[in-house]
C-alpha cells in the first residue's frame, strides 16, 4: 500500500476512534427529554415509556418534561434554543413539516434547528361517522358525501393538524367536499359526532375504537395505502380506490443541530434497540402505534417526503394560522 494512502487509513481510524471514545464519555449529566405535548397524551406516554431504558444505557437520569402549547411548536422552539448537548425532545409530525408552511413566523426553522435521532412510532387515522346515519360502508359514506356537498362538516383537532390535513387530502380523490370545523381535540370532536353537529372525521385507532365497539360510530377505513395492524378489520386507502397516498401520524425523537454528530449517533443506536425490543413494540402496539423504520436516516427521508406533501396541501387550500 503507498504511503500516502497508508497515513490517510492510519489517521482516519485514530479520528473515528477519538469520536467514538468522545461519544462513550457522553452524557455528564442528566438528558432533558421535552416532549411539546401535554400529560397522557400519545407523546408524553411515549417518552415515558422511553425514558427508563434510554437512562440505564446512557448511564445517566433522563427526565421528561412537559411544556405543551401550539400543538407541540413551543416544544419544538425549546429545543432549538437549548444549547448544552444533553436536550432532546419528542416532536409530532406537525412542528417538523408542516408548521412551516402554516405559520410565517416560527420560532424555530425545522430544517436547520434540528438533527434526526429516531423515529419512534406511526399510525394512521381511521375515518368514522356517526352510527345514526347508517353509513356502514366506505360506499355508502363516499355517495352520501358527494351527494351533501358542502352541506355537511367534519371535524379536526385543530386548524393545520393530521386530521385536518388529511381530509384535506382525501377530498379530491374521493371527490368529496365536508366543511372544516375546528376542535381543541379528539372528546369535543367525538361528542359532536354524537350530536350531530358533525358526520365525519378522522380520528386515531384507539380513540375511535371503544365508540366502534359500543355502537356508537362507524369505522369506515384507514388512511394509509395498506391495511394497518392497529385496525385489522378495516379497508385501506388502496383498498377503496385511492391509490399512491398514506395518511399518518407520527412521533420522533430530535436533538438540537448544535449537537455533536458522535453523540447524535449514540444516541439513535441506542434508541434502535429499544425501539427494537419486542417488549415496547408490544406496548406501542396497545396504545395504537407501529414501529417500522426507526434510523435516523428514515426519519429524515420522512421529513422530508411528508413536507413536500403537506407544502402541497396547505398552498393548495390557501391554510394559513397567522
Amino acid at each position: 500500500m503507498p504511503r500516502r494512502a497508508l497515513r490517510r487509513l492510519i489517521l482516519g481510524a485514530a479520528l473515528f476512534a477519538s469520536l467514538s471514545a468522545f461519544a462513550q464519555g457522553w452524557p455528564t449529566k442528566p438528558i432533558h427529554f421535552i416532549v411539546g405535548y401535554p400529560a397522557g397524551s400519545s407523546p408524553d406516554m411515549q417518552a415515558r415509556l422511553l425514558a427508563e431504558p434510554l437512562s440505564k444505557a446512557l448511564g445517566q437520569t433522563v427526565v421528561v418534561e412537559n411544556r405543551p402549547g401550539a400543538s407541540g411548536n413551543l416544544g419544538a422552539e425549546a429545543l432549538a434554543r437549548a444549547t448544552d448537548g444533553h436536550t432532546i425532545a419528542i416532536i409530532g409530525n406537525g412542528p417538523l413539516t408542516s408548521s412551516a408552511y402554516l405559520y410565517s413566523r416560527l420560532g424555530y426553522d425545522p430544517a436547520k434547528d434540528f438533527a434526526p435521532i429516531a423515529m419512534v412510532a406511526s399510525g394512521p387515522l381511521v375515518m368514522v361517522a356517526p352510527k345514526s346515519l347508517g353509513l356502514s360502508t366506505p360506499q355508502k359514506l363516499i355517495d352520501f358525501a358527494r351527494a351533501q356537498g358542502d352541506k355537511i362538516n367534519f371535524g379536526s383537532s385543530g386548524a393545520g393538524s393530521g386530521t385536518h390535513l388529511g381530509m384535506e387530502l382525501l377530498k379530491r380523490p374521493l371527490g368529496i367536499n365536508p366543511v372544516h370545523v375546528p376542535y381543541a381535540g379528539a372528546p369535543q370532536i367525538i361528542t359532536n359526532l354524537l350530536g350531530g353537529q358533525l358526520q365525519m372525521a378522522l380520528l386515531p385507532p384507539s380513540t375511535v375504537q371503544p365508540l366502534v365497539d359500543s355502537g356508537k360510530l362507524d369505522a369506515l377505513f384507514v388512511s394509509s395505502e395498506k391495511r394497518s395492524p392497529m385496525a385489522p378489520t378495516l379497508p385501506s386507502l388502496g383498498e377503496i380506490g385511492v391509490k399512491g397516498i398514506n395518511i399518518e401520524v407520527w412521533n420522533a425523537i430530535m436533538a438540537p443541530a448544535s449537537m455533536p454528530a458522535a453523540n447524535q449517533a449514540r444516541l439513535s443506536a441506542e434508541l434502535d434497540k429499544i425501539l427494537n425490543n419486542r417488549d415496547i413494540r408490544q406496548k406501542l402496539l396497545l396504545q395504537g402505534w407501529k414501529v417500522d423504520d426507526t434510523s435516523a436516516k428514515g426519519l429524515a427521508a420522512r421529513i422530508k417526503s411528508d413536507s413536500a406533501l403537506y407544502r402541497d396541501i396547505i398552498t393548495r387550500n390557501n391554510i394559513r394560522l397567522d
